[in-house]
């Protein structure tokens, strides 16, 4: 049977603005790679990110360059060869598991071997302000057992102290996104420890997180940038307890799902993530959520407005996906 692929670029505005260490941005800018076979259809959702010399254009370019071999039929274990890790297969990627578990009449969870997906509890993630401006925020959000406190470098230590401050009966991830230096290292960990935090993300440039091997991990600390998939994660051992999967770095669930089968057997922890995207990003890494230590699929959460048939979020609870959003 022929398939058509179309591609769309989808704009989100985000409630507020998403600050990190790396910038703020108040709206979602998504590609979404749409499969039809007939009268069913799969559907995958990216993010482009500049962090890794990603763009809406050049995602789009990656994709086109495929269309004929989508369109002949390629199914989702021959892509990994034909595209690198990255946003771009991984929209492709997840349309074609949607599209392999309506053709099959199954739920996507099934083809992944696993019996069911249940609610899982999500981080809710606090960007990045002055620790006034985050104390205020956290407050807002205390009553959510899991939040993930965006970090900036300079003044991290006062930042953890006011959220804690403010929820104190949340547990805390930080995420430093690579914004901390070897110099000021020893005296985050330790406001960390004061703070009762239970996770720091990528607290150094990926070119130069070598300086982890060195230290006494007092709060375990978790591979963002500086792990895509599964050929580096050897040389992490040393420098990390844990690792975040995004799908968009992977380049889609079917990796995603051999990344953390890789990482567990080396001794990491899980945790999964997203970037800020809609629930059609949320919904195949849900299908890794029973393996992990830490969820953090907030998405959804920081729109203005989510698509139509979204995940159900009952404070940080978050419920499986419909049929008719994913899978």
């Amino acid at each position: 049977m022929s398939r058509k692929l179309t591609l769309s670029v989808e704009h989100f505005p985000i409630a507020g603005s998403f600050v990190i260490a790396r910038g703020a941005k108040t709206e979602a800018v998504v590609v979404v790679a749409a499969i039809a076979e007939g009268n069913i259809a799969g559907r995958g959702e990216c993010v482009p990110y500049a962090r890794y010399c990603e763009s809406v254009e050049s995602v789009t370019a990656q994709i086109e360059t495929l269309r004929g071999p989508i369109e002949d039929g390629l199914d989702r274990h021959a892509l990994q060869a034909l595209l690198p890790a990255g946003a771009a297969r991984n929209a492709v990627d997840c349309a074609l598991w949607d599209l392999e578990a309506k053709r099959a009449g199954v739920p996507a969870f099934s083809l992944a071997g696993l019996d069911r997906l249940s609610p899982v509890t999500t981080a809710f993630t606090i960007s990045a302000g002055t620790p006034d401006v985050m104390a205020e925020a956290a407050k807002a959000a205390n009553h959510r057992p899991l939040l993930k406190i965006k970090l900036a470098g300079d003044g991290d230590a006062a930042r953890i102290a006011a959220v804690r401050t403010t929820a104190p009966d949340s547990d805390l991830i930080v995420d430093a996104n690579e914004a901390w230096t070897a110099a000021n290292l020893e005296q985050n960990l330790e406001a960390c420890v004061k703070a009762g935090v239970r996770l720091i993300e990528q607290p150094l440039p990926a070119s130069g997180d070598a300086a982890l091997e060195k230290i006494q991990r007092i709060v375990p600390v978790c591979a963002d940038e500086s792990v895509h998939d599964r050929h580096e994660l050897e040389p992490l051992r040393a420098r990390y307890d844990a690792i975040n999967i995004k799908l968009d770095k992977t380049g889609g669930l079917t990796e995603a799902l051999a990344l953390a089968a890789a990482a567990e057997t080396l001794g990491f922890a899980l945790m999964i993530g997203c970037m800020v995207s809609t629930s059609l990003a949320m919904a195949p890494a849900l299908l890794l959520a029973p393996r992990a230590r830490f969820v953090d699929l907030d998405g959804p959460l920081l729109l203005t407005e989510d698509r139509p048939h979204g995940l159900k979020y009952d404070g940080s609870i978050l419920y499986p996906p419909t049929r008719e959003l994913w899978g």
